[in-house]
């Protein structure tokens, strides 16, 4: 295949950026889409220029770092990960453009590499259970509903890759909180932080700059790894549940 790639270069999250052409040829209909960034790489490498940076690590769709938008596209045409998207998914001669997360709570570092630490300190703000110190517990202690289970675990799928809030045109980030919410919080492990938990987690989105949801739906349409969008209209009812309790109790 022979292709035509319109990359974001930009050198530091300070300077301009620009969308720079790029030719390319002898790209197999197999390889990933980081495989095809890879060959750009050693062309330019090969030739004095400087490679493109871009986030990777698992390659196996389950890490989450892979993040790019696609021909305008969070991950790509194909409801995957970057790494998991295939070139069969384009035609030769295609022209394919291939830019950052556009949220301004993910600055750019350097061409397609954003900063998501806001989602790392979304969940330091109250994704965790309290536990014991110690052995661990028996698997079976702690009997928990076969729907809350399906519930948790449907939720907890979620990889913080960030294409929610790169498919959302507010740039809201609704659906990882809720989605790390919701899996804890249906949980009886999840209980003694419950209250808290969707208090300071969501209380920290909201001071890291997310824009609002209007619930367009763009969110759960681009994830990667299914988060329904009832998951929002969940959080927010332990949202209003939390806050009734908090005024009642008068802290």
């Amino acid at each position: 295949m022979k292709l035509t790639l319109r990359v974001w270069r930009q050198k530091d999250a300070h300077a301009p950026g620009a969308m720079a052409t790029y030719d390319i040829d002898g790209i197999s209909a197999d390889m990933s889409f980081l495989d095809m960034l890879d060959t750009l790489n050693e062309e330019l490498i090969l030739t004095g220029r400087e490679p493109v940076a871009f986030d990777h690590d698992c390659r196996e769709g389950i890490c989450g770092a892979c993040s790019l938008v696609i021909n305008g596209d969070a991950h790509g045409p194909e409801r995957t990960t970057t790494c998991q998207l295939h070139m069969r998914s384009f035609e030769d001669g295609d022209t394919i453009d291939v830019e950052p997360w556009r949220a301004s709570a993910f600055p750019v570092v350097k061409d397609l590499v954003v900063d998501r630490s806001a989602f790392d300190r979304i969940i330091q703000a109250g994704g965790y259970i309290s536990v014991p110190t110690g052995a661990a517990p028996e698997a079976h202690s702690t009997p928990v509903p076969k729907p809350d289970a399906d519930f948790a675990f449907e939720h907890a799928e979620c990889i913080g890759c960030g294409a929610c809030v790169a498919a959302c045109p507010n740039g809201s980030a609704m659906l990882f909180t809720s989605a790390k919410v919701n899996h804890l919080n249906v949980l009886p492990q999840g209980a003694p932080e419950r209250e808290t938990r969707v208090l300071d987690m969501v209380g920290q989105m909201d001071d890291e700059g997310f824009g609002g949801c209007t619930l367009t739906g763009e969110c759960a349409t681009a994830c990667p790894k299914g988060i329904p969008l009832p998951s929002i209209a969940a959080m927010n009812k332990e949202w209003l549940r939390a806050t009734r309790k908090v005024r009642k109790s008068g802290r």
